[in-house]
């Protein structure tokens, strides 16, 4: 085996979520390690990159609705620091979503959520179809109606990683171009890692967020393993023309026979269609029924669409968690941390899951807004359920 190199934090993935929680640890002065064999890829090179906490809100998430608002609240901050430190353009644009329906089932759902924004304190408003189409002009006539909510933005993720990779190395993280192979557990607590290059890395602290392969990490005791699976999305990249105006001037989302899509137009000309859900374990295969049910729903929405040059299909896998919300903090194992489980709302909740994890690697706690999605909710849940039975 190699030799060790010791480090106050290692964290073990370097997607958007571990990279964040390395840069903040690495300015608090705690010296910083990434394992992963390619820093910055993950789930952040498929998603589309909507900061939807009104529009993606859903019943029964009104916690996660908390930390998510917290997140949203950070952004324009967050966003100015990395592009100050990098020099890198995150895409990062207040440019607003329309949330519309195109028959009266999608309407009065749409009525619900817009009833349930109204009722958590949110900004949203209801417009008729021909009001969506005065804002967007590109919108199919059926239309019957939306919800335009201004607060809800967009960024790059692609971007976003490519700056906060040249976050970390500015701040001194240093990056390991491996794969963690095995967690380190010496008299119950986590001390490093063993990669698969046999090299031994210890460390003071070691943060797990390894996105939706954060459960297969060997190693972990099985009371601590996090509940984490992968949940497939499949996305479309197509290129708008530049010429008579904007193709799109802001998000456009809608539910189409009961499927999700949403339309996320770039100030660089690319418009992503997304984002299929399935349950089909670490398959990452980009079919022809889901780019084309993903077509065909958008074509509904935007009919001018299927004019437009297709640059790009892909796959990927979003880390889902039994509650849909993410796992943060210290587990039951000492000298182990979690940050995984964020699901659909990884790039979102970016700003506030680094403040967090920070604050939990500098003071051994979770500060009050990130309390809630503790990892240890689960076990506990555990426990009562085996007392119970």
């Amino acid at each position: 085996m190699s030799r060790t190199r010791t480090s106050d934090v290692l964290v073990i993935g370097g997607g958007i979520i571990g990279l964040v929680t390395a840069w903040r640890a690495a300015q608090r002065g705690l010296a910083t390690a990434v394992v992963d064999p390619g820093p910055g890829g993950g789930a952040a090179q498929v998603a589309a990159g909507m900061l939807a906490a009104v529009t993606e809100l859903h019943y029964g998430e009104q916690t996660l609705l908390g930390l998510n608002l917290a997140s949203a609240r950070r952004y324009p901050d967050f966003a100015a620091e990395l592009t100050e430190q990098t020099g890198h353009d995150l895409g990062y644009r207040r440019c607003g979503t329309l949330a519309v329906a195109l028959d009266a089932d999608d309407r009065a759902h749409l009525r619900e959520l817009h009833t349930l924004q109204q009722q958590s304190g949110l900004e949203s408003q209801w417009l008729s179809g021909r009001e969506c189409r005065r804002l967007e002009p590109m919108l199919a006539p059926g239309v019957r109606g939306g919800l335009r909510v201004d607060g809800d933005h967009q960024i790059d993720p692609r971007r976003l990683a490519g700056a906060l990779v040249a976050a970390c190395e500015r701040a001194g993280v240093v990056f390991h171009r491996v794969w963690a192979e095995r967690l380190t557990v010496v008299r119950d607590r986590a001390t490093g890692v063993v990669t698969d290059d046999g090299t031994a890395l210890d460390a003071g602290q070691v943060v797990l967020a390894g996105g939706s392969l954060s459960g297969r990490l060997a190693g972990v005791p099985e009371d601590v393993l996090p509940p984490v699976r992968p949940v497939k999305g499949q996305v479309v990249r197509l290129t708008m023309p530049r010429r008579h105006g904007p193709f799109l001037s802001r998000t456009v989302r809608a539910v189409v026979r009961g499927s999700h899509v949403y339309l996320v137009p770039r100030e660089s000309g690319e418009l992503v269609v997304g984002a299929t859900s399935e349950e089909l374990g670490w398959d990452t295969t980009v079919t022809a029924g889901g780019v084309y049910e993903l077509l065909r729903d958008a074509h509904e929405l935007v009919p001018g669409l299927t004019e437009l040059p297709l640059t790009e299909t892909r796959a990927g896998l979003r880390p889902g968690s039994p509650d849909n919300a993410p796992l943060l903090g210290p587990t039951g194992l000492e000298g182990l941390l979690l940050a995984t489980g964020h699901y659909r709302n990884g790039v979102l909740l970016t700003p506030v899951t680094g403040d967090a994890m920070a604050h939990a690697l500098a003071t051994g706690e979770l500060p009050e807004e990130a309390r809630p999605f503790t990892p240890k909710r689960f076990s506990t849940a555990t426990a009562l359920t085996e007392q119970s039975a």
